[in-house]
């Protein structure tokens, strides 16, 4: 039997991370923060969140090219989940900005308003990134990273709709 093929080059996991990791990010600080809850406690579990979701993700890769002749299953799962690094670091701007409102820096509603602009830049940036890594122009890569702001705006609007 044919070894499938393992996930692509690290470029391109870590543009995977990056995006998935802004969305995610973007997507537990809207749900997550309150003002007058503990934005300490919102940053673990953004953190928390980010790496068992990169477990997971990696764990499902390699459970996916695994094979019935793999001999070091567990050293294969463990090197997958270790690669999914950029999920967990893209989520780092929103913990820092957690944090800060844990330090009382500012209140928790201005580092979720941070947070969630901090990544859709971050995804304008990883979809013109990735065009560009593609081979698209110019103009083409800017509609892609466009189209990836529209992703944050989505979850911007969603955050003031249920405030």
């Amino acid at each position: 039997m044919e070894r499938p093929a393992r996930r692509g080059e690290p470029l391109q996991r870590l543009l995977f991370g990056g995006v998935y990791g802004s969305v995610l990010a973007s997507a537990l600080a809207a749900a997550l923060g309150h003002e007058g809850e503990n934005p300490g406690y919102d940053a673990l579990w953004v953190a928390l969140t980010g790496v068992a979701s990169a477990a997971a993700h990696g764990y499902a890769h390699s459970i996916a090219h695994r094979t019935s002749d793999d001999r070091q299953v567990t050293a294969s799962a463990v090197r997958s989940m270790l690669a999914e690094w950029p999920l967990v670091a893209a989520m780092v701007p929103t913990m820092a900005a957690l944090l800060g409102a844990y330090a009382k820096w500012w209140g928790e509603q201005s580092a979720i308003e941070v947070a969630l602009t901090l990544n859709m830049v971050a995804l304008c940036g990883w979809g013109v990134w990735a065009a560009r890594v593609a081979g698209r122009g110019w103009a083409a890569s800017l509609r892609v990273g466009g189209v990836d702001v529209l992703i944050g705006l989505l979850i911007v609007i969603a955050n003031g709709l249920s405030h």
